[in-house]
């Protein structure tokens, strides 16, 4: 990639899709594509695990019990939103406002931090004050390693977009950096997408029986 391609990008300076331009960038693409799949498996794995063990709860609270879906409700809603402000941080890391794009890719993470603010919570309400933790049962077991996953990606996430913002702070966005915000963004989705699911097996499934 020669200098002038590193330089910062501007509007009406570089490609219309940046992310794109370059061999490496499409290179990142293909490779993203290959740990989804594997995310993917994993995923599919511990929703099939879940899924056969959670009526298995001993003497603890059935699903019906448990579960309050006002709290999720208010999580899925976060996560939802903060898929909405990556979009809006993409829409002008194409159109080269390096600027709004940071601005919107702040508020993705403090989206995404509150959401895990109130999965901690969850938690805790749980653990205290249901008696439902990771060995009470093999449902517990099973919930906990699939929502506790989750939540552990999003974490991932969330120190990969914060990193990306850091170091490039003062750089700008230029062809080498702009394929990186694009696949974090892209990874940010899919989290999003395998909250949906968790949402509607785990906790409304759960409530219904």
């Amino acid at each position: 990639m020669s200098a002038e391609e590193l330089k910062q990008l501007k509007p009406g300076q570089g490609p219309h899709e940046p992310e794109k331009a370059t061999l490496e960038g499409k290179n990142k693409f293909l490779g993203f594509w290959f740990f989804l799949g594997g995310e993917t498996v994993l995923f599919a794995s511990l929703f099939g695990t879940y899924l056969a063990l959670k009526n298995s709860n001993l003497d603890g609270p059935s699903t019906q019990e448990l579960f309050g879906l006002e709290l999720v409700f208010i999580m899925t809603m976060i996560l939802l939103t903060s898929s909405l402000t990556s979009v809006y941080a993409m829409y002008h890391m194409k159109n080269y406002d390096f600027k709004k794009m940071m601005i919107w890719l702040g508020i993705t993470v403090l989206l995404g931090l509150s959401f895990l603010s109130l999965e901690v919570y969850e938690f805790y309400e749980y653990v205290m004050h249901d008696g439902h933790t990771f060995t009470s049962s093999a449902f517990g077991s099973a919930f906990y390693t699939l929502v506790g996953t989750h939540g552990a990606h999003v974490i991932f996430g969330l120190c990969w977009i914060t990193s990306l913002m850091i170091r490039n702070a003062k750089r700008g966005l230029n062809l080498y950096n702009a394929p990186k915000f694009y696949v974090a963004s892209l990874y940010w989705h899919f989290i999003d997408v395998v909250w949906v699911f968790i949402f509607t097996v785990v906790y409304l499934m759960g409530k219904v029986g």
